[in-house]
């Protein structure tokens, strides 16, 4: 008997290891469509209310109120007027417990006259936490690939 629940354990923690997984890919796939579709609303509710975000242009947003206030500044509307696609690659997840830190990649596609180009493209790192509400994103920072060390930093996680 003790063998059964030793093994029920373990495939439990199994189970949520992997649910956590899936709500931190869903978290992060959902940001793209969130600012390229200008819903505020949506980010709002992807980060914890004392979240961040340091896209490396000026200080960083704090707060999540300030954070999904990003689909109002100039630089990003022109971008979604252009037509605009933030992607973002499969993130590389660890969990601890009620914390998780993620890794990832993005690009920023906008539309001109010869078609599709990447603007951006940066390496990620998102501190989430596990709330009563599911996984919250606490930071992002966010490190232009331009040769700079602290973009290869973000990458070791």
């Amino acid at each position: 008997m003790d063998n059964l629940l030793q093994r029920l354990e373990a495939l439990e923690n199994r189970v949520r290891e992997l649910e956590d997984t899936l709500a931190i890919q869903k978290l992060i796939a959902s940001y793209g469509p969130a600012v390229d579709g200008l819903d505020g609303e949506a980010l709002l509710e992807m980060w914890t209310e004392d979240g961040s975000y340091d896209f490396g242009i000026g200080d960083p947003l704090k707060g999540r109120e300030n954070v999904a206030r990003l689909i109002e500044l100039d630089s990003h509307r022109a971008y979604v007027s252009a037509g605009s696609a933030h992607v973002l690659s499969s993130p590389r997840i660890t969990i601890e417990g009620d914390t998780a830190i993620a890794v990832n990649y993005s690009q920023v596609f906008v539309k001109d006259d010869t078609g599709w180009r990447a603007d951006r493209t940066g390496a990620n790192r998102w501190e989430l936490a596990r709330t009563a509400e599911g996984w919250k994103v606490k930071s992002r920072t966010n490190s232009l690939l331009n040769g700079n060390a602290v973009a290869r930093e973000l990458l070791r996680g």
